[in-house]
């Protein structure tokens, strides 16, 4: 994973210009701590460039460490790319030119060369690109520039503009924070581009059958049949092409279903290639005696993978909160709450020399995973929010596992978002996909959260995983690393955040307020490092009910007053909060909540 920004059409002159590009980019250099480097392109009247340009790339040298150093630059010298992120189908795009094209590179991101040769700066550049990115391209020959972002949104990209009428783009807000008055997220599944009919404004490019502007109310519904073959091979497919690399690479393995998943798949093909060939890596993170560390551990021994358990105390976690803030840019009480763990666990796995790590991100949004969809009324209602979920994913899971792995030089990649697993898994029937449960459900008809994905990889001749992990409940990362993470977090916000702080989060936070001392404390830490109506406006809001959207507020009369992020305020959780637990209107308790007693 990478840095990557650039200033277009910038007034300062090139020596300042250049200076002001590295100043900006170094701030990503946790991103691409390999390599740096930057390019200025001079005005030139007499070649239609009236102002010049600066591009930066901070390198994570994952695929061809020795020669593919960015930002890229075409043979005849008139195109530049800077790219962030993994294209993992650039083999296939070679074969698939018009033109025969001979990479000067091992980089993946190469193949972004020849494609804009037969394209140009189109919605076709990108439509046939495979993988998670984001990338910014300039076109000498016609002074263009242009910029695009992967379809989920699994890479960061942000887009800003300067009083001078100057452009940026970056990975991240701060390098933009103090340099632009107005910024915004570039949205996923778009391009940019500063010339032609679309000249100056956002395009889609990706456009799902399933959801075709990435909004829920597609109707009729998909109707495509559960066949479970169809979709163990469909994710099995996405899990392997991630599995490229030439660095060193493991998996984050939090004993869940998802993670477990895609532990399982590599480990298998691994073991395929040669029984000499060098073992897989499996980490997790947790406090001491945690539902995740237990759950790894059994997995772990089952596949074989070498498997390192990292424990962190309340007081590492909480001492790391500002820190965690500042790296994944966002006030949002959920993502910190899980961002923090992962946070520690990848500056363990740098120190172990791991460049890359595939992880189990996506699957709750696809499948309706999280606890609350136990409540959906309907197929409509239970489709609509999972489109929903994956629209704004780059907001939070996207966000959380990209910035927290990235803030330590770690590449995450997320093989449940692949364009083609979505294809499949998005357009089932999303009957197939509802929650069954109850007293008047046959217990052969029963079904718990991701029974599709569960019941695809459930081959007891060939098994993929133990019983007990493969139809193991549903935890949220934030709740499986120790339920004592996120009472602690409530403990200290209540100590620092006073009432009269709190009866007064209106008046300071205006946008967005803050419904509990929790989510004020982690606002003013934030505005500390990211201060401005721009910056603030990045991260979303809204009442959730166990990572819900506010749609799924309706589903059930109790969630009005149990909204919180934490997956055991569902009511479904086997340690779920208690029927006396109130949420975010009913906060400033001092004692944590109490769990549901296992029946």
């Amino acid at each position: 994973m990478c840095g990557i920004f650039a200033i277009f059409s910038s007034s300062l002159p090139e020596t300042e210009l250049r200076r002001e590009l590295i100043s900006c980019s170094s701030r990503l250099r946790h991103r691409g701590p390999d390599w740096s480097g930057y390019k200025v392109i001079e005005a030139d009247e007499s070649r239609d460039r009236p102002l010049p340009h600066g591009i930066a790339h901070e390198r994570l040298a994952i695929m061809d460490p020795e020669s593919g150093s960015q930002p890229l630059v075409s043979k005849d010298g008139h195109i530049i790319v800077a790219a962030n992120g993994e294209i993992y189908n650039f083999k296939e795009l070679y074969h698939e030119l018009k033109t025969p094209y001979e990479p000067l590179t091992g980089s993946d991101c190469e193949v972004i060369l020849p494609l804009y040769d037969e394209n140009g700066p189109t919605l076709d550049l990108v439509r046939n690109l495979r993988g998670m990115f984001s990338f910014i391209l300039y076109d000498r020959n016609t002074d263009t520039y242009f910029a695009a972002r992967d379809h989920i949104g699994i890479t960061p990209l942000y887009i800003g503009w300067g009083n001078d009428g100057s452009v940026f783009l970056s990975s991240e807000m701060k390098s933009i924070i103090g340099e632009c008055n107005k910024f915004q997220n570039f949205p996923p599944g778009h391009i940019f581009c500063s010339k032609g009919e679309h000249a100056g404004k956002f395009q889609r490019w990706y456009t799902p059958v399933w959801a075709p502007t990435m909004e829920p109310g597609l109707r009729p519904l998909p109707k495509a049949e559960y066949h479970s073959d169809t979709l163990r091979f469909a994710f099995e497919r996405a899990v392997t092409r991630r599995m490229m690399s030439d660095v060193p690479w493991g998996v984050l393995l939090s004993g869940g279903l998802d993670s477990s998943l895609v532990a399982a798949i590599c480990a298998r093909n691994i073991s395929r290639r040669s029984t000499s060939f060098p073992k897989l890596h499996s980490f997790t993170v947790g406090l001491d005696g945690s539902p995740d560390l237990i759950a790894a551990k059994k997995v772990a021994d089952m596949l074989g993978t070498i498997h390192h358990a990292y424990t962190y105390t309340l007081q590492e976690g909480a001492d790391a909160i500002r820190d965690v803030i500042r790296s994944i840019e966002t006030y949002d009480l959920t993502t910190i709450r899980a961002s923090t763990p992962m946070y520690l666990m990848a500056r363990k796995i740098k120190a172990m020399g791991i460049k890359m790590v595939i992880s189990g991100e996506g699957a709750d949004e696809v499948f309706g995973g999280y606890l609350y969809f136990h409540k959906a009324p309907n197929a409509e209602e239970f489709f609509d929010e999972t489109v929903d979920k994956l629209s704004r994913l780059h907001m939070y899971d996207c966000l959380r596992c990209n910035k927290s792995m990235s803030a330590w030089g770690v590449e995450p990649r997320v093989p449940f978002l692949d364009a083609d697993f979505l294809e499949v898994a998005m357009n089932l029937d999303p009957n197939e996909k509802m929650i069954r449960k109850g007293a008047d459900i046959a217990k052969q008809d029963t079904r718990i959260e991701k029974w599709a994905i569960r019941k695809a990889f459930d081959t007891p001749d060939d098994p993929y995983l133990p019983e007990e992990i493969l139809w193991r409940q549903k935890e949220q990362f934030s709740d499986g690393v120790g339920y004592g993470w996120v009472d602690h977090l409530k403990d200290i916000a209540d100590k620092e955040i006073s009432d009269q702080m709190f009866a007064n989060a209106a008046n300071r936070f205006p946008h967005n307020t803050p419904t509990t001392k929790e989510g004020y404390r982690y606002r003013a830490i934030f505005e500390e490092f990211f201060p401005g109506e721009a910056a603030e406006k990045t991260v979303p809001g809204g009442k959730s009910i166990a990572c819900s959207t506010e749609r799924a507020m309706g589903w059930d009369e109790s969630f009005s007053t149990r909204a919180d992020p934490s997956g055991r305020a569902a009511g479904v959780h086997d340690a779920a909060y208690d029927e006396a637990f109130k949420g975010h209107d009913n906060v400033g308790d001092s004692e944590p909540p109490a769990k549901k007693q296992k029946a």
